[in-house]
């Protein structure tokens, strides 16, 4: 894998961690269960995204 590749790679496992932070937090502060449910929907979609690019490496 080339060094271009492996930093795109760095950029997408941080923009994913960063949804998975900013979806646990409104999971966090939400007081409708529907919506919480939502974000943590969320939360788990973008875990597994991030499994899937960190297995790239």
């Amino acid at each position: 894998m080339s060094p271009k590749e492996l930093l795109y790679i760095e950029d997408a496992l941080e923009h994913t961690q960063y949804l998975m932070n900013q979806c646990r937090t409104a999971a966090n502060q939400l007081s409708d269960p529907v919506l919480r449910q939502q974000a943590q929907q969320l939360v788990n979609s973008n875990q597994q995204l991030f499994t899937q690019f960190y297995n790239l490496i």
